[in-house]
This record gives C-alpha cells, sequence and structure tokens, in this order.
C-alpha cells in the first residue's frame, strides 16, 4: 500500500508539472516564440503522455506562421501529434478543431481525399462549424477537379515535347539543305586549273628573278650611330 500510493503521487506531481508547462507554453505561443512554446509543450508531453492538450498545443505550435509553407516531413509530424490529442480527447469541441487542423494540413498537401475525411469527422464533432464545412466543399470541388488538372499538364509537357521535336526537325532539315547545295556546286574546269596553275608559275618565275637580282646588287655597309 505504501509504494502504491508513493506512485499515485509521483503521478499526480508528473501531471501537475504538465500543466505548468502547458500554461508556460501558452504564454511563449501568445508572445509569438512559437519554437520556445514547442519545446515547453514537448516537456509537458514528457511529463504526461495522456494529456490531450499538451500534443493538441504542441502540433499548434509547429505550424509556420504561413501554414502554406509547411513541409511534407513538419506536417506528417503535425498529423501525428494531433492524432494522438483527438484519440483521447473527450470533449467533442476539442475533437472537431484536431480532426480541422488535421483536414488544413492534408489539403495543403493536395491530399484532398484525407482532408475531406478529416473534415468529416471534424463536422461530426461540431455540426455547427461553417469554417470546416466550407473547407471540405472546396476539397471536394479540388479532388473533382484534380484529374483534369494532371490531365492538362501531361498536355503542356506534350505540346512542349512535340514543339521540340518540330524545332529538331527544321534544324535537322536546313542542314540536309546546305549539304545538298554544297555538293550541287559545279566542279572546277580543267581549263580554268591549268591558267591557275600558269599564273602561278609565272609568279613562282618573277620571285625568283627579283631575288637572283637582289643577290648581285654590292651590299651596303651599314652604320649605326650611338646617342
Amino acid at each position: 500500500m505504501i509504494l502504491s500510493c508513493s506512485c499515485v503521487k509521483a503521478q499526480e506531481q508528473e501531471n501537475l508539472q504538465a500543466r505548468k508547462y502547458i500554461r508556460q507554453g501558452n504564454r511563449q505561443f501568445r508572445a509569438n516564440k512559437r519554437k520556445d512554446a514547442q519545446i515547453t509543450f514537448m516537456k509537458a508531453v514528457d511529463m504526461d503522455k495522456n494529456n490531450p492538450r499538451a500534443k493538441y498545443n504542441l502540433a499548434t505550435a509547429m505550424f509556420p506562421l504561413e501554414w502554406k509553407t509547411t513541409t511534407k516531413e513538419m506536417g506528417d509530424s503535425m498529423v501525428n501529434f494531433f492524432k494522438s490529442a483527438v484519440e483521447i480527447e473527450h470533449n467533442p469541441l476539442r475533437k472537431s478543431m484536431g480532426y480541422h487542423n488535421i483536414g488544413v494540413i492534408y489539403q495543403a498537401q493536395k491530399d484532398f481525399q484525407k482532408a475531406i475525411d478529416a473534415y468529416k469527422n471534424a463536422l461530426r464533432n461540431n455540426p455547427n462549424d461553417d469554417e470546416t464545412r466550407y473547407n471540405l466543399v472546396l476539397c471536394q470541388r479540388q479532388l473533382k477537379n484534380q484529374p483534369q488538372q494532371n490531365q492538362n499538364q501531361d498536355k503542356n509537357k506534350e505540346q512542349d515535347q512535340n514543339q521540340q521535336d518540330k524545332q529538331k526537325q527544321e534544324q535537322q532539315k536546313q542542314e540536309q539543305k546546305q549539304q545538298e547545295k554544297e555538293q550541287q556546286e559545279p566542279p572546277m574546269s580543267k581549263d580554268n586549273a591549268e591558267q591557275l596553275l600558269k599564273a602561278a608559275m609565272q609568279q613562282e618565275k618573277k620571285t625568283q628573278e627579283r631575288m637572283k637580282d637582289a643577290q648581285q646588287q654590292p651590299q651596303r655597309r651599314r652604320i649605326e650611330k650611338n646617342w
């Protein structure tokens, strides 16, 4: 009995400390100190793993100010904390808020079917939540249009590829025409070749004669002056 009472007392102290951490984390969150709030809420979760508010607040503090910029890894981590919170939460309004946030994360990831399921669970716990209902309808439309969007993307890729292929074919045609043009140029005639050869021989003969005359001229002495 003494051992049992000691364990219960220790658990009560841990739960009390967890609630203190939750209040401290809430103050940090309101002061926009989200990183500090995350650390404090994590301490609360470690102290009392069955406290749904600690897990819910931890996941909420992990949300960036621009929730659409949430990474896939961070989003999955938040979903796990929200799911753990709603599984042990008994208050339907709080369960609804947890499911709503799960839907927001999945919607940002464009996983519209999971977002729809989360929003439906939120409305089951709070049918009067108009914001959740709006998000549900929006996700249903986005899911319906998603195949068409994928088809449009595939069509655009196909058009770009066709355009590249067309440009490549046009370039090959131009190169082929240039090669054919070069091949069609008439070869040099025999008369032209002989005339060019004769002119070259005459020029060479004149060059040799000038060199011979230069060698026969007396060499002049070069005088350099010093300044």
